[in-house]
């Protein structure tokens, strides 16, 4: 850890942060909407394997 000098301390800035009136009105949502697909047949087969891969699709709505 480094040390400061009183003149590098003397060039720091503090910014105040908004007031809980101001935070209480900033919404912040988002709307999520995920689907998982995946369909495998195997009918009238003697035997044999059926093989499937999903397909994923997220949605994400943020305002």
């Amino acid at each position: 850890m480094q040390e400061m000098t009183f003149a590098e301390l003397d060039t720091e800035m503090v910014t105040m942060l908004p007031s809980k009136e101001t935070l209480f009105f900033n919404f912040n949502w988002a709307g999520i909407y995920a689907t998982n697909s995946s369909l495998a047949l195997n009918a009238a087969t003697v035997l044999s394997a059926a093989n499937s891969a999903a397909v994923q699709t997220i949605v994400v709505g943020q305002g």
